[in-house]
């Protein structure tokens, strides 16, 4: 059970149907989750290849934001490209195997967002508030230990998902038409459906955001009292050392409001159709609402690597950095290209040899 199907099933044949009968409207919002995946793709990537290769970016959070990351991506690869086939067909299809595979993999990587983020501020909590556990629990093997376990936390969570979601029939009462569409429940029935949206609410939003909560209650006490008890003179290396804290936690926090502001109206729409069951509600404010819920959701994935860019100056030299490198190694691929197909055929300039190139070598497309 877990939050993807919020998002998936919010109307499933309202959303289909619309987007069916709206062929250009479909383009337009898959357009919207192609640029929102890109992005999120680009950004993803990145900061997990800047905090890989840099190691003086090797510590706790930046072990816990790559992980992360590494959710988010695997959010974007399966869940994005999914939910924007449901605008350009009202047909589910990915097939039954699809349909218990793909919201396993999807429900895991929000498990691993949510649970990871969870984590980054109970070990904020530990640096600010009780700094020297943090220095006895911090070598490089049980930060890694840490993110595994919430991956696989977040995995044992989805079997559920994966064991019950089938294809189901279901009827639209005003018109007595019946769709096919990827669920973890039949139709019959409303204790089912209350449940997992329940179960999904409080796992994987309320008592994540609880915990954060109190989390950063005691972080934000103990960074008062710690500057309010700095001694009068100038002591440089005590006031550096608590902007740091500050200006880490603040970064953390960033990323906690964007998931809790981008996922609750999913979990709200989720919420209205479980408890709203026996009746398919196909009205326009009700698809229009689970559209930008959806692209709220995806775009979550996509603002972390953006807003730590704006965050950290340090991580901003680091990125460009990686950036600058991808440019160059792309660069050098096709300068290397064209010169070995200027000297294949003398005859011809490099330009048009490149050009032709492309169209005589479809790798070059890969």
């Amino acid at each position: 059970m877990g939050m993807w199907s919020q998002a998936r099933r919010a109307a499933p044949h309202a959303v289909q149907s619309a987007a069916g009968k709206m062929s250009i409207s479909g383009v337009a919002i898959a357009s919207v989750y192609a640029v929102i995946s890109v992005s999120g793709l680009i950004g993803n990537i990145t900061l997990i290849k800047t905090f890989c290769t840099a190691k003086c970016a090797r510590n706790v959070p930046n072990v816990f934001m790559s992980s992360l990351a590494l959710g988010d991506v695997v959010l974007l690869l399966t869940c994005a490209p999914v939910d924007a086939s449901r605008y350009l067909s009202e047909e589910w299809l990915f097939g039954r195997v699809g349909c218990k595979v793909i919201p396993f993999i999807q429900l895991t990587s929000v498990g691993v967002s949510v649970f990871t983020l969870t984590a980054l501020s109970a070990d904020r909590y530990r640096a600010i508030v009780k700094p020297l556990d943090i220095q006895t629990s911090s070598t490089t093997a049980t930060i890694v230990l840490r993110a595994a376990l919430i991956w696989v936390l977040s995995l044992f969570l989805a079997i559920p998902e994966a064991i019950f979601s089938d294809l189901h029939t279901f009827t639209i009462s005003s018109t007595n038409e019946s769709f096919v569409t990827c669920a973890p429940y039949p139709h019959a029935g409303e204790l089912h459906p209350k449940i997992h949206s329940m179960a999904s609410f409080l796992i994987y939003y309320v008592i994540p955001l609880l915990a954060i909560t109190v989390y950063y209650t005691f972080i934000a006490r103990s960074l008062m009292s710690s500057a309010s008890n700095l001694p009068v003179e100038d002591n440089v290396h005590a006031r550096q050392q608590v902007k740091s804290r500050k200006r880490l936690a603040k970064t953390v926090l960033v990323f906690v409001g964007l998931f809790a502001v981008c996922w609750l109206p999913s979990h709200v729409i989720y919420l209205y159709r479980s408890y709203h069951y026996s009746q398919v509600d196909i009205s326009v404010v009700h698809l229009v609402c689970s559209i930008v819920a959806r692209i709220l959701a995806f775009t979550n994935s996509c603002l972390n690597p953006f807003a730590l860019y704006l965050l950290s100056k340090t991580f901003q030299k680091q990125f460009n950095q990686q950036l600058c490198c991808c440019c160059r190694m792309v660069l050098t691929h096709y300068n290397t290209r064209a010169q070995v197909m200027s000297v294949r055929s003398p005859h011809h300039s490099v330009g048009s040899l490149s050009i032709k190139g492309r169209w005589l070598y479809p790798e070059d497309y890969v």
